[in-house]
């Protein structure tokens, strides 16, 4: 069980950071009636508040002074707008927190003896665990991996699906991706022991239960024996698992020991029915065979998991866009098919065949997926729980549950303490949201049918290969989108009201900035599609409910109507007569109770003001979100999936997103300054407050010297280059010119055919295409590079005699791009013996 930490140390442990380590309850705790009043009486103050400010406020200024001016009429106007979209949010807030409350108030757990009833009786259902990774650190993969593979799940099959470059040149990265390639291998080697112990203590107990309806005492010590061994087993193992974070801590004590806790408890159960039985004189329990079947095959399918790996970007003909949609529709797409792999000048191209004993490559159908990130942690009975939801009758219609992702505990930064905060209040308002029927999915982590993501399915034909998309990747938020689809088709999404799930939150300010920028793109451009569903769903006579619609739109573009707001009400000197302590008693009810939920959570009630601080820091980061919406709303382009670019232990920030706070906390003094002169005391106390805050959120969670040696890095990037890229660059400017003044000149010299080159021009039809041009699909801006090996013409190889230089130096020449490489054979041979190795 352990594995490879790398050369990276544990991360020091800031002043402020978290120290409890224990997560909270799977089971949310039932609420009070005193907090569901509090909660509705919330809601009511909320909107009875933004009514008197309306009312005695704006249309008391224009029946007591008129509209006296075009500014102070523009001003109370787009003043009334700020605050009615900032009160919208906080009032959509409450009701999804009071929809969780009430979920939670009416939630009863499923018994474990009719969970294990349930798949005992002929459940054939199998799920594919896929888990996209992309540069992920090997450890962290494995720790996602055997979280998954130890799921009480029958028929489970995980895949990890590495996104890497296949063939990387530096050994540092290739022998990181080897580590990854094996992760999946050591589990399946270390689960083959256990895995062929109680697959033969099933059929032995099936063979004895076909003969008495009752367990013997022999029976049921037999079976005592086998929870002992496993029980032994995962500490063993627990023991041997390298514990360096926070993260760690929680696989070891909530996976490894909680699974074997819970065994050990069984076995005890069992203990005392053996000693009940003895102490009664009989040889017979009072324990039935079907239920000692139905706790061997718990064991079987506890430690009998498939884990497997597959890379996309070794095959041609499947997508090689660089973001996780695509990477899960790849393999998606290939779903109950078996393929050949064959060698063509492009690369290797997977080809379906009917017989699979004849194929290179076998993906078994599926009725469930479960979508996996590579830093995410699922306990035990997560498959379990959520299939048998989707099984029972009332929710057929059911596409997707999942339980929204808790955050890990005793983060060792106050940023990844904060962070983990507001993930953990999104629970919640993700739990309320299915209350309204308003769920999205949550990428973390869920289970999907099969069958409902065929009927989202999208096909087009590129380069001659047919591209299919199960999981939108117009924007960087696919699940959201993915919802809406589901919607179009008559499916719902439903959020399981326990804690089952846990991911990892950003650790520092550089790549928490990658994520909220990511998380504030694209909603606008998904809203128009929720809309138009809205219109299909109405004209099939369903009814679309308005606080569904309300929490939907909230959730799609709320980001962006909230950062130019708070915008606005930072920079612009608003009229004094406009200000009202009415805003503030309408925005003190979500505040009050947002503070009530910290606690809940096991954190602090004044964690709301650094809750504040923490989104003024990250404005600039959500208007960048939004803004590149807008970008790719006019431009019809996609948005690159944005990658975390490492600094030693951390993650460098952009000099723009470091910058602006510093502006924000100089520009509220400014505000102070001048309002205070001006005696506009309402908004010279905000602007103090937002300068605090922010000043605060800086110090604690970008830190000054980070922020330092962050804007050095932008100031002196240009004096750094890549010797490689500036020769290409030089060599391609240098060709190009050579081929103009050819063309002005009237030249057309023969071509020079390169004979290794046959297969490509059977292939292409074209002698005049490159292998890297040639190579082959692209679907949109991401193109699959040529062949591993393949010499790009112009080059000679290293070690080539001279007559090859020769001839390399005649080949410039001429105009032809005819590609030099290795023979296609030797490149396919080369390939086989990766992936066998591999």
């Amino acid at each position: 069980m352990t594995e490879h930490r790398g050369d990276a140390p544990a991360r020091r442990r800031q002043w402020g950071s978290e120290r409890r380590t224990q997560p909270l309850d799977t089971l949310h705790a039932r609420p009070s009636d005193r907090k569901l009043v509090s909660g509705r009486v919330a809601i009511i103050l909320t909107i009875a508040f933004w009514v008197a400010y309306v009312v005695y406020t704006v249309i008391r200024q224009f029946l007591d002074y008129g509209t006296e001016s075009f500014r102070f009429t523009t001003e109370a106007l787009s003043y009334l707008v700020v605050v009615t979209f900032l009160t919208f949010s906080a009032l959509m807030h409450l009701v999804a927190r009071q929809g969780a409350l009430e979920r939670f108030a009416t939630h009863v757990r499923v018994p474990r003896a009719e969970l294990d009833r349930h798949f005992a009786t002929g459940h054939t259902a199998p799920m594919t665990v896929l888990v996209p990774s992309y540069a992920e650190e090997p450890d962290v993969v494995a720790t996602t991996l055997w979280s998954a593979a130890l799921q009480e799940y029958p028929a489970l099959r995980i895949v990890l699906l590495v996104d890497d470059a296949p063939f990387p040149t530096d050994p540092e990265t290739a022998a990181k991706l080897e580590r990854t390639r094996a992760v999946a291998t050591t589990i399946q080697q270390q689960l083959a022991a256990p895995s062929r112990r109680f697959q033969e203590a099933l059929f032995a107990a099936e063979v004895e239960a076909s003969r008495t309806p009752c367990a013997s005492v022999e029976t049921l010590r037999t079976l005592v024996e086998h929870h002992r061994w496993a029980d032994a087993w995962l500490r063993r193992h627990a023991r041997e698992h390298e514990v360096v974070d926070h993260v760690d801590h929680f696989f070891h004590d909530q996976v490894l020991i909680g699974l074997a806790d819970d065994l050990r408890l069984t076995a005890e159960a069992l203990g005392a029915a053996v000693d009940s039985a003895v102490a009664g004189g009989t040889t017979v329990t009072e324990v039935t065979s079907e239920r000692v079947l139905e706790l061997h095959r718990r064991l079987a399918w506890t430690f009998t998991a498939e884990v497997t790996t597959f890379e996309r970007k070794r095959y041609a003909n499947l997508s090689h866009e660089a973001n996780k949609a695509m990477n899960l529709n790849a393999y998606i797409g290939l779903l109950g098919g078996a393929y050949v792999a064959e060698e063509t000048a492009s690369g290797t191209v997977l080809r379906p065949v009917a017989d699979e004993s004849a194929a290179d490559l076998v993906v078994p159908a599926s009725d469930y997926l479960l979508t996996l990130d590579a830093d995410s942690v699922l306990l035990r009975d997560y498959c379990l729980r959520l299939v048998y939801f989707l099984e029972q009758p009332e929710n057929e219609r059911v596409a997707v549950t999942q339980t929204p992702y808790s955050s890990f505990r005793g983060a060792a930064t106050r940023i990844e303490r904060l962070a983990g905060a507001t993930t953990d209040i999104q629970h919640i308002l993700h739990q309320g949201m299915s209350r309204y029927a308003a769920t999205f999915w949550v990428g973390a982590n869920a289970v999907i049918r099969t069958r409902a993501l065929r009927d989202i399915e999208e096909v087009e034909t590129v380069g001659g290969f047919e591209v299919r998309r199960f999981v939108q990747d117009r924007t960087v938020i696919e699940d959201t989108e993915s919802s809406v689809d589901l919607g179009m088709h008559g499916w719902t999404l439903v959020n399981y009201p326990e804690r089952l799930s846990y991911s990892a939150t950003p650790p520092d300010f550089g790549s928490l900035v990658v994520q909220r920028r990511r998380w504030a793109n694209g909603g606008l451009l998904i809203l128009p599609k929720y809309i138009r569903q809205v219109r299909e769903r109405r004209a099939r006579g369903e009814r679309v409910g308005v606080v569904e619609m309300a929490l939907r739109v909230n959730y799609m573009a709320s980001i962006a109507w909230a950062s130019f707001g708070l915008i606005f009400l930072l920079a612009y000197p608003y009229d004094s007569r406009l200000l009202s302590p009415m805003v503030l008693l309408a925005a003190l009810p979500y505040f009050w109770l947002l503070g009530s939920d910290l606690r809940y959570c096991g954190y602090k009630r004044s964690d709301v003001f650094r809750i504040y601080g923490f989104n003024l820091v990250l404005m600039p980061v959500n208007v960048a979100g939004v803004l590149k919406s807008v970008q790719q709303m006019l431009t019809a382009k996609k948005i690159p999936f944005a990658r975390t670019p490492k600094v030693r232990d951390r993650t460098a920030a952009p000099a723009l997103y470091v910058l602006a706070p510093y502006a924000m906390v100089l520009f509220s003094v400014f505000t102070f300054a001048r309002d205070a002169q001006a005696h506009n005391w309402g908004n010279a106390a905000f602007a103090v407050f937002n300068a605090v805050l922010a000043s605060y959120a800086i110090v604690a969670y970008i830190g000054v010297w980070n922020s330092v040696v962050d804007v050095w890095m932008w100031a002196t990037a240009w004096m750094y280059y890549d010797p490689e890229a500036r020769r290409s660059r030089r060599a391609a400017r240098k060709a190009a010119r050579s081929e103009r003044r050819r063309a002005r000149r009237g030249l057309v010299p023969e071509p020079v055919v390169v004979t290794e080159d046959w297969r490509a021009v059977l292939y292409f039809g074209d002698r005049g295409r490159s292998l890297t041009e040639q190579h082959v699909v692209t679907t949109g801006p991401q193109a699959v590079r040529a062949p591993h090996g393949a010499t790009p013409h112009g080059a000679t190889p290293h070690g080539a005699a001279p007559d090859s230089r020769r001839a390399a130096r005649a080949a410039e020449q001429v105009p032809a791009r005819v590609e030099q490489g290795p023979p296609l054979a030797e490149q396919g041979a080369a390939r086989a013996d990766e992936r066998s190795a591999a």
